[in-house]
């Protein structure tokens, strides 16, 4: 009888473990250094719906280019610059390099 409660007891707190692992939050992605190079991870990123602070986060060396600031319009051709699409949460919905 002693050897089922342990049992019991030890499948309980197995389960309690497994449910504490998965409503952890999610981990926050690696810095990526540098501009945007993979499109691919970007995309995704962009997919996710991000704050500009999980942007900046993410992409350090990226600017980002929100509509309450001002910049100049050069052509840059190494994704180092991201014009963001935000929807009525100030998310991240889409946009584009510039």
């Amino acid at each position: 009888m002693h050897r089922l409660a342990v049992l019991f007891f030890t499948a309980v707190l197995g389960a309690a473990a497994l449910v504490a692992c998965q409503t952890a939050p999610a981990a926050q992605p690696k810095p990526v250094a540098g501009f945007v190079t993979d499109m691919k991870a970007f995309d995704a990123f962009i997919a996710t719906k991000p704050t500009p602070a999980q942007f900046h986060a993410a992409y350090p060396d990226v600017t980002l280019v929100t509509p309450d600031m001002m910049s100049t319009r050069e052509m840059r051709q190494n994704n180092s610059r991201y014009f963001p699409k935000l929807d009525a949460e100030g998310r991240i919905i889409g946009g584009s390099f510039m």
